[in-house]
């Protein structure tokens, strides 16, 4: 077999899993311990991202004619892939976070969305929340104003009725002590 033949799945399997894809980060994770590496996988897994090591040339071919062939220069050295096909922050967010514990994992470049960010502009869109927290937040916010019109009408009623349920007790008392000195 030719060595063409051996390398068209393994470009294949590169093209497949970013195609698609909300988030395309390139990290460099030179100086990370098995355990680190274990730690790092597990957590991408349950973010739901995609995180393989592939060789340079592979990752170059299979970018080709995409949007992320602007992560070529960024093709050196060893890389590891970050792929969301669901939330464009999530590699980006797993990994810094993990690198605030594991300095030698490094921002290259990534494309969220079809735009290039560079290392540093990772960083900062790590910062914004998740999809689901941020329309969690939105809702609450939403809801806060009817919450708090829900509670405003509680507080009249309850005092209109202790405001009517005086007089009653009041006039059942009266009454009480008028029986008491007839009997």
């Amino acid at each position: 077999m030719a060595k063409v033949e051996l390398k068209r799945p393994v470009i294949e399997e590169i093209s497949q899993a970013v195609e698609g894809a909300s988030a395309v980060v390139l990290v460099d994770y030179r100086g990370l311990t098995v355990e680190q590496d274990t730690q790092l996988r597990k957590q991408l897994r349950e973010g739901n991202v995609t995180y393989k090591v592939y060789k340079n040339t592979f990752m170059k071919r299979a970018f080709e004619g995409t949007n992320f062939a602007q992560l070529d220069a960024h093709l050196d050295g060893p890389s590891a892939l970050a792929v969301s096909k669901d939330d464009a922050t999530a590699p980006a967010r797993i990994l810094a976070n993990f690198a605030k514990n594991a300095k030698s994992l490094e921002f290259k470049g990534g494309v969220v969305e079809g735009n290039y960010y560079d290392a540093a502009a990772l960083v900062e869109l790590s910062t914004i929340p998740s999809r689901e927290e941020l329309l969690s937040r939105l809702l609450g916010s939403m809801l806060s104003p009817i919450t708090n019109f829900a509670r405003v009408l509680k507080q009249i009623a309850e005092k209109k009725e202790e405001g009517s349920g005086e007089p009653a007790a009041a006039e059942a008392a009266a009454e009480e002590a008028k029986d008491a000195q007839e009997g």
